[in-house]
């Protein structure tokens, strides 16, 4: 019986908000954002049974977590739906880029906010400063020898804990629908993509030496709130 239940529940795919393709947030300017999100979509209403559909919303990737939270979820969220659920195809986007991307500075990480928060919750603050100090002094060392010290704030919490908590930042107040994330895997990603190795947004594990000091940097850069490039 629970089978048949199971298989008798067919999704329905309906066009809930329409993005104007003119409008591109992601690659506006910082101060400008928060004003332009508003403004981007189009919402479809009389589709969901009110406080009875889950709605899945599907996502490429979740960076900053911006537009989620000012203006996508609480798009929907009028729309009544019993649950809101956010799909990332991307894993989650924890280290900087520096090969050509703009993603250089570790505060615009929503999972990096996740971990960080998480820490501070669980009184481990002192895993903050040991990555600090450990960065610190990596810079004073040639390019080769540097290693990602950044993966250690992360390696305390399983990916669903940092997912949680990315759920709770991202979902604005107000918000009567339940939200919960959840994220592609590395490993998943691998098998879906196996000749494209370039993970070290997810992973951490960058293809050249110069990857490991700019994520140092960057974190460096955090901790001592300097809102500068990390290269």
């Amino acid at each position: 019986e629970q089978l048949e239940e199971l298989l008798s529940m067919a999704p329905r795919v309906e066009k809930l908000a329409i993005k104007d393709v003119k409008l591109r947030t992601f690659i506006t300017q910082d101060a400008d954002r928060g004003e332009m999100v508003a403004h981007v979509y189009d919402t479809t209403y009389g589709v969901i049974k009110n406080h009875t559909d889950t709605l899945v919303a599907v996502d490429d990737s979740i960076v900053r977590g911006t537009t989620l939270k000012q203006s996508i979820i609480k798009i929907i969220d009028r729309l009544h739906p019993k649950k809101i659920i956010i799909v990332s195809s991307a894993p989650q986007i924890r280290y900087p880029d520096c090969y050509g991307i703009d993603m250089s500075k570790m505060g615009q990480f929503v999972a990096f906010d996740a971990a960080i928060q998480l820490l501070k919750e669980r009184k481990m603050e002192h895993i903050i400063e040991d990555v600090y100090q450990k960065c610190k002094a990596s810079l004073l060392l040639p390019k080769e020898e540097i290693i990602n010290y950044v993966k250690e704030i992360y390696k305390p919490f399983k990916q669903q804990e940092i997912s949680d908590k990315i759920a709770e930042i991202i979902t604005p107040k107000g918000t009567v629908a339940e939200v919960e994330v959840i994220y592609q895997t590395l490993d998943n990603l691998h098998i879906a993509c196996p000749d494209h190795k370039g993970d070290w947004y997810f992973s951490g594990n960058y293809p050249t030496p110069g990857g490991n000091k700019v994520v140092n940097k960057a974190f460096v850069n955090w901790k001592e709130g300097n809102n500068q490039r990390a290269y």
